[in-house]
């Protein structure tokens, strides 16, 4: 029994831009669906991001450097860790680097991959680059003009209990830390937030 790919049949109309905006562009894209009816869509078209999961080094070991930013599309401040869209042709972990340096004020000595991802797939097709930033020091924010955004370090144990047991709600941060996690990548710190003994 042959296997039905669920892309066959699927053709692109037309595409019409319905709005530029700063960082991303808003389109209505009609396409004739599988179904065999034409169809529009409502998407954003986005350039990508980097995500940045900050481990700072200290005297009472490893903490998360989050950041608390308003978002206006839910109208409420998230703790999160630090993001930003890529500029036109800009490599991913540039960026990383920059929005780092921007949001939290820390300059990253070693700026590596973790992974990448959709995050909105049913209305956007921005991807996401995840990465691990260590060997950090100090250097002052450089906000843009539309963010407020205050820096918070949270010990890497308890990070990682905030992003199982629901305290968390942002999806990137929640990913990125169980993925750090999970790779061994946050140290003997992070195997103690199951255990209910303090680091």
């Amino acid at each position: 029994m042959s296997q039905i790919n669920p892309d066959e049949g699927i053709r692109e109309i037309s595409r019409t831009i319905i709005r530029r905006g700063r960082k991303f562009d808003f389109e209505v894209l009609r396409v004739h669906a599988a179904s065999g009816k034409d169809i529009d869509v409502d998407l954003v078209r986005h350039g990508g991001s980097a995500v940045i999961l900050p481990v700072l080094q200290g005297p009472e070991g490893p903490a998360i450097v989050f950041v608390r930013n308003y978002r206006y599309s839910i109208a409420r401040t998230l703790l999160e860790i630090p993001a930003g869209t890529l500029e036109k042709g800009e490599d991913p972990r540039v960026c990383a680097g920059r929005e780092l340096i921007e949001e939290t004020g820390y300059r990253a000595a070693n700026v590596e991959p973790l992974a990448e991802f959709f995050p909105t797939p049913g209305m956007t097709n921005e991807r996401m680059h995840l990465f691990l930033a260590t060997g950090l020091h100090f250097v002052g924010q450089d906000l843009e003009e539309d963010e407020s955004i205050q820096v918070e370090l949270v010990p890497v144990a308890q990070a990682l209990r905030m992003a199982t047991d629901g305290t968390l709600d942002d999806g990137k941060s929640i990913l990125a830390i169980c993925l750090a996690a999970q790779r061994g990548l946050l140290g003997d710190q992070a195997s103690l937030a199951g255990t209910g003994r303090k680091p």
